[in-house]
């Protein structure tokens, strides 16, 4: 089975690496890998920071495993330069459609989390984000307005065939867990969120075993917060997503323990770490690899059938927790390498 390594910017060589690491261990040699450029690496290479070599090996790769993107010497090129393009191009290219981030709080990390512990224990949610319309893939850009000023505009929109793809990705999803399926939208304001919501009411008769409620998306945001342990399985647009995702990542401890995978219709997948490049800390080993380890327990998982391998990893990195390790971000002083060396020995 071929993967696709794409380091990218900032951390990403770094936690990719440690995820090899692991891969290595668990898989041996079932995998093979290929290496490609992507982000502010790629631009300063080849000019692109979605080179059309790149482009290749991950349509060949049985699956995906990205680092990071974002370059600070990056951000005055056009935007079709610039680094974040290269998750949405892949996202584009490859039909990923279906980015699935699951947020769940290890024990051992209830002093992390922002929420008061008895609050945060009850994290144990997916959040399944629409990755391929809205806001970032919409018709954009400046404009001079009627009375000569400067105007931005994004244009937001989903048809109902791609809301309905990713409702059922949301309700198969609940369906494999509790059974209880929570729809963000913001239809009180939005045509597209009344066209969401009501295209996901008309999916929901084909899912009379899942519980279907509806939320606008401010409201979910202070749930979220509020009494996180109430949601199962949140379905969402890209932009609403994103937003929520990362927000969640901080009610679990820290966005450097949340994983997630972007699936297309069939499993393949990009597997990466919700994190950014974190330039201000690249190259002195101190992000935390756990986010991307545990994403390469996803890919073994939904793209590549090695479920029994992606529980050995997981249940390494709760190990290695227990233990005591802690990067920076969990408050602690151990090293990107050290984190890494911590799941091998748990393994």
């Amino acid at each position: 089975m071929l993967i696709a390594l794409l380091p990218g910017d900032g951390i990403g060589p770094e936690v990719i690496a440690q995820a090899r690491r692991v891969l290595d261990v668990v898989v041996g040699d079932r995998l093979t890998y290929e290496e490609g450029l992507v982000g502010g690496a790629a631009y300063k290479a080849v000019g692109h920071p979605l080179p059309e070599a790149t482009m290749e090996i991950a349509r060949r790769a049985d699956a995906l495993l990205f680092g990071a993107v974002g370059d600070p010497d990056c951000d005055a090129l056009e935007r079709r330069l610039r680094p974040e393009q290269a998750i949405l191009g892949l996202r584009a290219g490859l039909s990923l459609f279906a980015n699935l981030r699951p947020a769940k709080l290890f024990p051992e990390l209830a002093d992390a989390s922002a929420l008061r512990p008895e609050v945060a224990s009850a994290i144990d949610l997916v959040i399944v984000r629409e990755t391929n319309g809205d806001v970032y893939f919409g018709e954009k850009g400046i404009r001079t307005n009627a009375a000569g000023r400067r105007e931005g505009y994004d244009i937001m929109c989903y048809d109902e065939d791609e809301v309905s793809r990713i409702a059922r990705v949301g309700f198969e999803t609940a369906r494999a867990r509790r059974g209880k399926l929570c729809s963000v939208d913001k239809a009180n304001v939005l045509e597209t969120s009344q066209l969401w919501r009501d295209v996901v009411i008309e999916v929901s008769a084909d899912y009379p075993d899942v519980q279907l409620s509806h939320m606008y998306v401010d409201n979910a945001a202070m749930q979220l917060v509020r009494n996180p342990g109430q949601f199962d399985v949140i379905v969402t647009g890209n932009l609403f997503g994103d937003i929520l995702s990362d927000q969640a990542s901080m009610c679990a401890g820290s966005i450097g323990m949340l994983p997630s995978a972007t699936l297309d219709a069939n499993n393949k997948g990009l597997y990466e770490p919700i994190h950014g490049s974190a330039p201000d800390i690249a190259g002195q080993g101190k992000a935390n690899p756990l986010a991307t380890i545990l994403s390469a327990a996803m890919m073994l998982r939904y793209s590549l059938g090695l479920p029994a391998e992606a529980d050995r990893i997981e249940a390494a990195v709760a190990k290695a927790l227990a233990g005591g390790v802690r990067s920076p971000d969990l408050g602690g002083t151990h090293t990107t390498a050290q984190l890494g060396d911590a799941v091998l020995a748990a393994l």
